[in-house]
């Protein structure tokens, strides 16, 4: 057994602002499954540990979670996995969410942050391990205080049993906190799981149905101001002229002015700054990106693709010896537009900075760069940068990003005042950053077996990682200055550009089939469009070329669908097992006349997901009536929440792979809101039917491996329906 001291000042650092009680702190990027207690650093305001869970005197146990909590269930999740092991009911906790500090590093980004579909994945041991080793400590404080043997003893929901006695954990605290804390206590075998694989509510459901839930939007300080910014019609555009003078004489308005993205405009309420900002008038300089359209990167794409001078990503085998001895070859190009994340809750920030002080409220899925991005804006020690997070009205990697904190900061630092940022819809629409737009061009081969013996696919458009660097270097190393930023996000650009290619780019292209000769090509091609993560990044648009080629090829192959995935993924079996299940159940599926069924498979954050999409098509218009989702994402820590995740990823993908388009015309966002860039209604929406399949391994991700089969789920449906093969998001019948 390993152990550490905890000494009672370790204990009790916190006591004075977290209510006392016992602290038990842990690291969360630990490599190892036992994390290991640290101690605590003082901060103004109180005591803030890394990262802990605390034993209150009233015999609350309070979770500290450094995940986000966008909608997807991460603090149900989370502090299931704590509780499990602790053996309190996780509806029972009081649950917080964590500010920012080196010890909440995520260990699937070497960063604090939420994202990736990694929460449960990254944690699910390391949390355990905190709730059974502060068990652990409880039982044999209670053993000495209570003079019996630990064997004798046990818990249920934050009480000790000793016989027909019941004591609250809160009553060992004191002899626990002389005690060494076990380091790697035993964990239960999952025969024993009492919350972990159970429907369970949430534990945030009260909180947001009776709205005291704290959103981004809903903070108020003292003294706040509000701002908009007047931006450019064209990114990047800088203003040439402003005149602001019929704005600064309307009512509430105080301070009107040039900050880097735009024109600020701040008043005593969101509305006056708001109806002000539309009175601006400002010149703006003229930019490259003018010259360009939705038809002009479509254009560029192809003639990328023409060119073939990418830059090669994963290839294996001889590619050209395959095609020339393949019985079948098939190519075909796909496109996927330019899209907006439209998080319900728009973008907003407050930033209140005092002297060489600041605190940051807003709900984001990065935090660890907050710090250093005030930091660089207010020229104040980045340790003196606080940041209160709140629950993230939808992220779909939109939050991922920071300018709009950026923005609040310059505005406060300019004006003195409390601000609270608001983007409006038609700021987030128009401005980005964007799901990059892409062009696949696939050529496949097949021999006479129906085994698939060659992959040679390109993908032409804009990189993220890059645009991702330039936001994230500021953050990172506060001091460089802009210049430097600039020189070394553009050395990012062309590294990109001319020697690797970016893995967000190309991912889910080429991983999930058994094709022996593969080759991937990226050509970057980039407009100075913003552009960042979307939900299921890489996979967003690349399943879409996949999935609709692979149809394709067992068509030519003269195969069904599903036999033809089957032949194909001999050596993925949890994709191959996915398959074959969802393919049973399309057999024996009944559809009405008029009605045909779609299928697509694709393996994204280490989950395996197959969709029917159920689909008739009249007057042009295509309907999707039922969705059935089989998927393994190993053991389903919560399976509510996980079907709830595989709807959401249907319903966000549907609405892409029937709506989602942004237009460029002269260089500017032709939609600005719902009216023009509609979502999917309540009336249009699917009934969806989640089937999961349990593996028996460790959480995999549910964000967003629900979302990439839906659009070429749907095409397939489509080409049943009506012969015609939509290859262009979204889906258009001729």
């Amino acid at each position: 057994m390993n152990s550490v001291n905890v000494s009672r000042r370790r204990f009790l650092q916190s006591s004075a602002v977290a209510g006392g009680g016992m602290v038990v702190g842990f690291m969360l990027n630990s490599c190892s499954g036992s994390p290991a207690p640290l101690p605590f650093t003082k901060t103004e305001g109180g005591w803030t540990p890394n990262a802990f869970l605390q034993v209150l005197p009233d015999n609350t146990v309070r979770f500290y979670t450094a995940r986000a909590e966008m909608g997807q269930g991460v603090t149900t999740g989370l502090s299931t996995l704590i509780g499990e092991e602790l053996d309190v009911n996780p509806l029972d906790m009081d649950i917080r969410l964590a500010g920012v500090h080196e010890e909440y590093v995520n260990p699937a980004f070497g960063m604090q942050g939420t994202g990736g579909s990694s929460s449960i994945r990254a944690h699910y041991m390391q949390l355990r391990q905190v709730g059974a080793n502060t068990r652990a400590l409880i039982l044999e404080a209670a053993s000495r205080d209570l003079g019996v043997p630990a064997s004798s003893l046990i818990t249920h929901n934050g009480f000790v049993l000793n016989g027909e006695s019941r004591h609250p954990y809160a009553d060992f605290i004191a002899t626990a906190q002389t005690l060494s804390i076990e380091t790697d206590a035993p964990l239960k075998p999952a025969s024993e799981f009492k919350y972990i694989g159970q429907d369970t509510l949430r534990v945030d459901a009260i909180a947001k149905a009776t709205g005291t839930a704290q959103f981004g939007i809903d903070v108020d300080v003292p003294g706040m101001h509000y701002a908009v910014v007047v931006r450019p019609p064209v990114s990047r555009a800088k203003a040439q002229s402003v005149n602001f003078a019929s704005a600064m004489s309307m009512p509430g308005v105080t301070e009107i002015f040039e900050i880097s993205t735009g024109v600020s405009v701040v008043a005593e309420s969101f509305w006056q700054a708001k109806q002000a900002a539309a009175k601006i008038d400002v010149q703006w300089e003229s930019m490259p990106l003018e010259a360009v359209s939705t038809e002009t990167l479509r254009r560029d794409y192809a003639a990328a693709l023409d060119a073939g001078d990418g830059v090669e990503g994963p290839s294996e085998g001889d590619i050209s010896a395959a095609m020339q001895s393949a019985s079948i070859t098939h190519q075909a190009d796909y496109w996927a537009p330019l899209l907006s994340h439209s998080p319900m809750e728009p973008m907003n920030a407050v930033v209140r900075i005092e002297g060489d002080e600041a605190d940051v409220w807003t709900g984001i899925q990065f935090p660890t760069a907050v710090p250093g991005l005030v930091s660089s804006v207010a020229n104040i020690p980045a340790e003196n940068v606080r940041f209160h997070q709140t629950y993230l009205g939808g992220g779909f990697g939109r939050r991922g990003t920071l300018s709009h904190v950026v923005e609040a900061a310059q505005i406060a630092k300019a004006t003195g005042k409390t601000i609270q940022l608001v983007w409006t819809r038609e700021d987030d629409v128009r401005n980005g950053p964007f799901r990059p737009a892409s062009l696949m061009r696939i050529k496949a081969g097949v021999d006479d077996a129906g085994n698939l013996t060659a992959w040679d696919a390109s993908r032409a458009g804009g990189n993220i990682s890059p645009d991702t660097f330039r936001g994230l270097l500021p953050a990172l190393f506060p001091r460089i200055g802009e210049g430097v930023v600039e020189g070394v996000a553009n050395l990012s650009e062309w590294y990109f550009e001319k020697f690797v290619a970016d893995e967000s780019s190309i991912e889910g292209l080429f991983e999930d089939y058994d094709q022996p000769n593969t080759r991937v090509t990226h050509m970057t091609v980039d407009h100075e469009l913003p552009l960042t993560f979307w939900r299921s990044v890489g996979h967003s648009y690349t399943a879409f070329a996949k999935e609709s080629m692979i149809d394709e090829l067992a068509q030519a192959a003269g195969m069904d669908e599903v036999s033809f995935r089957l032949q194909n993924t001999q050596h993925s079996p949890r994709l191959h097992n996915v398959i074959q299940v969802a393919g049973e159940r399309m057999a024996n599926m009944s559809v009405p006349a008029g009605h045909h069924l779609g299928f697509a498979a694709h393996h994204s954050f280490r989950t395996d997901v197959a969709e029917i999409a159920e689909v008739s098509v009249a007057k042009g218009k295509i309907r999707v009536h039922k969705v059935t989702c089989v998927l393994d994402c190993g053991q389903a820590v919560n399976p509510d929440i996980v079907r709830s995740q595989m709807e959401g990823g249907v319903i966000y993908g549907l609405t892409a792979a029937l709506y989602g388009g942004l237009n460029l015309e002269d260089g500017a966002i032709k939609e600005s809101n719902f009216h023009d860039y509609p979502m999917l209604r309540m009336n249009e929406s699917p009934d969806i039917e989640v089937v999961v399949i349990d593996s028996g391994t460790k959480p995999t991700g549910v964000g967003e491996p629900g979302l990439p089969p839906i659009a070429p789920a749907v095409a397939n449906a489509v080409y049943k329906a009506t012969g015609q093969r939509l290859r262009s998001l979204p889906l258009q019948l001729a």
